[in-house]
């Protein structure tokens, strides 16, 4: 284990985020808010913990899938302990648990909340808040790499880890230009967003954070409501802005090197499509509120399926009140999340369309069990490695479901509450159902509960596996023994 590599990247990152602190400190200022001491104070602590351990660069800084695992895991924990610390400083969120709940929620874009009354919080901690989602959507080592040539070749590393979806991929040869190029994307289509709010006359600070929240599909409000009190113009810019974020990224690359075609073929985002434009059908017709215009009910049910299947969390409507058909439709999307390589958590739906292709394989192996049977995806045969690690995937995800389920259960909530609560979670969803539904939070839970799922949040974000390996132990018997040989 390369430990010198680990704690320089480490160090990195807080001096980030020590620089993305300065948005909260610059906005408390305009609006006059004591609350920005807080930040400025975090801001310089990350700063000489940063400049402390990158004050020398690692002679040997290549690393392997190990490194780039538990560095991306510990990466996002210590990222998350010193994003909580203004709101335990301000006294805003003075409960460590909650203060961590509300961070990693942020980082992760999950938007699951602790907070009773969003609107009493200030404007700095509020566009924190959002911009957590927004450094999380991308990931902060993708920006790490972007603006930082870190470790050679073994980058890739590193982005496996952080991103989203089965498997990852370079744009162009060197990991670096990629990360640049998925932020630009990231950011022209913020600025777009932001934009277009703004043309529909919605306030800037606003339009900021909602820009902030949809980029990172994590849905963090900064009114009770969320988005209801926004106009129909607006709810529809957000909408389409959902969908567009959680699109594989790889698509916008082939819009943006003009290889239209190519975007158009691509099979994960049809399937993707085609299960939204199915969900908003089936909901629209059976939860229609006759007191309403066919418009209203078409935007309401086109915006929860969008925020839902994307995982950004934002509501219009209280669809905790729609019929049982609908909302077991809008469970399903939960766990079927976006597509990989977007912003969007959730299983993703590539893994899910070729799960669906192995079991119809499998099954037509019975009829013909002599004959070779390829599984194609994108217009490429499917690997056995990738099968295998589709499967191991699943697997991992119905243990981590099923015993985070039975210990939130001990706080003795109904059983949809449970389910709903920790498939929110680990979905990076947000909102769930009955007492944390969209109208709801989640400050009822112990603090037990709310470890659980802040444990399952980074899971769900980091695709588990990065966070499953610092619970390795042979991993750190090998670290030790290494470091033994090391003095000898």
């Amino acid at each position: 284990m390369n430990m010198k590599s680990i704690s320089y990247i480490l160090g990195w990152i807080l001096r980030i985020e020590a620089i993305f602190m300065a948005l909260p400190v610059v906005t408390s200022v305009i609006y006059e808010e004591p609350e920005g001491v807080a930040y400025l104070a975090v801001m310089v602590i990350c700063l000489l913990l940063g400049q402390l351990l990158t004050h020398k660069k690692p002679k040997n800084p290549s690393f392997y899938a190990k490194e780039g695992f538990v560095t991306t895991a510990l990466g996002w924990i210590a990222m998350s302990l010193f994003g909580c610390l203004p709101f335990i400083l301000t006294g805003e969120i003075p409960s460590f648990v909650d203060a961590l709940f509300e961070t990693v929620s942020g980082f992760t874009t999950t938007g699951a909340s602790i907070l009773t009354d969003v609107e009493a919080m200030s404007h700095c901690s509020l566009l924190w808040r959002s911009f957590t989602h927004w450094i999380g959507g991308m990931g902060v080592l993708v920006f790490l790499l972007a603006v930082l040539p870190m470790v050679g070749g073994s980058n890739m590393h590193l982005m496996k880890a952080e991103s989203p979806g089965p498997s990852v991929g370079k744009l162009v040869p060197k990991v670096r230009f990629t990360a640049q190029i998925l932020y630009r994307l990231y950011i022209v289509l913020t600025v777009l967003e932001f934009v277009l709010l703004l043309l529909g006359k919605m306030p800037v600070f606003d339009a900021l954070c909602i820009s902030f929240g949809t980029a990172g599909t994590g849905g963090f409000g900064i009114k009770n409501d969320s988005i209801a009190s926004y106009s129909p113009y607006l709810q529809w810019v957000v909408t389409i802005f959902m969908i567009l974020f959680g699109v594989n990224f790889n698509v916008y690359f082939l819009v943006y090197i003009r290889k239209f075609r190519d975007a158009v073929r691509c099979e994960e985002m049809r399937w993707y499509l085609a299960i939204i434009a199915a969900a908003i059908a089936l909901i629209c017709v059976n939860a229609y509120d006759l007191a309403l215009t066919l418009e209203n009910n078409l935007r309401n049910s086109a915006f929860q399926v969008a925020s839902i299947i994307t995982t950004t969390g934002f509501a219009t409507v209280n669809f905790d009140l729609w019929p049982e058909f609908s909302r077991t439709i809008l469970i399903l999307l939960m766990f079927c999340g976006a597509c990989a390589g977007s912003t969007g958590g959730g299983i993703k739906v590539s893994r899910i369309v070729i799960a669906a292709k192995a079991m119809g394989a499998y099954i037509g192996s019975f009829l013909h069990p002599r004959a070779v049977r390829r599984i194609k995806f994108e217009d490429k045969d499917v690997e056995t490695e990738t099968l295998r690690a589709i499967l191991v995937y699943f697997v991992a995800v119905v243990f981590i479901f099923t015993a985070s389920v039975l210990l939130v259960s001990l706080d003795n909530m109904d059983q949809v509450t449970n389910i709903t609560a920790v498939a929110a979670t680990f979905n990076n969803i947000g909102p769930g159902l009955n007492a944390v539904g969209p109208t709801c939070n989640f400050s009822g839970f112990s603090g037990l509960s709310k470890y659980v799922m802040i444990f399952d949040m980074l899971a769900g974000r980091l695709e588990i596996f990065p966070l499953l390996m610092l619970f390795y132990p042979p991993l750190w018997k090998e670290s030790l023994a290494e470091a033994r040989r090391r003095k000898r």
